[in-house]
């Protein structure tokens, strides 16, 4: 087997392990969106291996995983959707996003921005999920009486992404001391 194909075969195997340990952290949550009547919502570890993934593998593959993972998600670990776009906006496509932590692919040092990249990816597509198809739920939050679609999905959406994205990235800055020659490649050159 050439280097090429040695190489795309070995990513191709940590992602899918990345994927799964996902999965795996994915039955490992604080429920807190429906504490306030909405319908959904976690705090959980989810996005670290996502992010790691992305961050070794690059945009593509960090796409991909989030996909990948985001659909099994709502199918394995009881996914809450009103509808198919629901589905594909808070799951597939939202964990896809995670993905954009990719653009920061090897930068040393940087993995904490890679997470924070993906985690505000991840809140957008929530957030355009929140404006559009759950616009017809609005209802009070935190004690305060919403009229306003825009600051009810940025509410609730920041509820759970807020401490998530804080969780994520001081977990890839803790990882990042023992895993740095692992998340640079230099276990590929």
């Amino acid at each position: 087997m050439n280097r090429k194909s040695h190489l795309k075969l070995r990513c191709l195997a940590e992602c899918a392990i990345f994927v799964a340990m996902s999965v795996a952290l994915s039955y490992l949550k604080i429920p807190i969106g429906l504490e306030f009547g909405g319908f959904g919502g976690s705090i959980d570890l989810v996005m670290i291996p996502l992010i790691i993934a992305a961050f070794r593998w690059g945009l593509g593959w960090g796409l991909g995983s989030g996909l990948v993972f985001g659909t099994l998600k709502f199918f394995l670990a009881g996914g809450v959707a009103i509808n198919w776009q629901s589905m594909l906006l808070d799951y597939s496509i939202a964990y896809m996003f995670v993905g954009f932590a990719g653009l920061l692919k090897r930068k040393n040092g940087m993995i904490w921005l890679a997470a924070l990249i993906g985690c505000i990816c991840r809140f957008v597509v929530h957030f355009v999920s929140g404006i559009t198809i759950y616009a017809e739920y609005m209802e009070d939050i935190f004690g305060l009486h919403m009229t306003n679609v825009w600051v009810y999905s940025a509410l609730y959406n920041g509820s759970y992404m807020l401490p998530n994205t804080i969780i994520a990235i001081l977990v890839c800055i803790l990882l990042s001391i023992p895993l740095k020659k692992y998340l640079n490649g230099e276990d590929l050159k």
